[in-house]
């Protein structure tokens, strides 16, 4: 499956970096969301982009949304990840790959890096906006410009 602009999310769960289950249906349908998908914890790239998510946070939350970081990183590696940056949204392990496979994540590099997509959800669980690029900056940029557009 392969998600595209106009398809509804459907219901996924995941362990979040505390070790719980995280339950999409406790967001979706509720609140727009930025759920974007990552090669790596504690990489150059991947640290540059949680760090801009996490300075530019309030500005999302502001506008009603939530931010949703996913890589196939274990809960502990998220957690040490999540407190050493003070990364203030979910981050969920996505180690079998299902999400990824949800939602038509590709790798990139040739096939050798996992692929680095944002995807922006309106508050009915519809995708929007997906933005996919290796460049990890751009990715909130495009997501906060899209998110306000969204609600104003």
């Amino acid at each position: 499956m392969s998600l595209k602009i106009g398809d509804i999310v459907p219901n996924f769960t995941a362990k979040d970096s505390h070790g719980e289950t995280f339950e999409s249906q406790s967001v979706l349908g509720r609140k727009p969301l930025v759920i974007y998908f990552y090669p790596k914890d504690n990489t150059p790239g991947c640290t540059t982009e949680a760090c801009s998510f996490r300075d530019q946070y309030e500005d999302f939350k502001d506008l009603g949304a939530e931010v949703i970081g996913v890589s196939s990183d274990s809960v502990k590696s998220h957690q040490k990840f999540a407190n050493k940056y003070k990364l203030p949204f979910i981050l969920l392990s996505d180690k079998d790959k299902r999400l990824r496979q949800l939602f038509g994540v590709r790798n990139n590099l040739f096939g050798l890096l996992p692929g680095r997509v944002t995807y922006i959800i309106d508050r009915n669980g519809v995708v929007i906006y997906i933005f996919d690029s290796m460049n990890a900056e751009k990715h909130i940029s495009a997501a906060l410009e899209t998110i306000k557009e969204l609600v104003l």
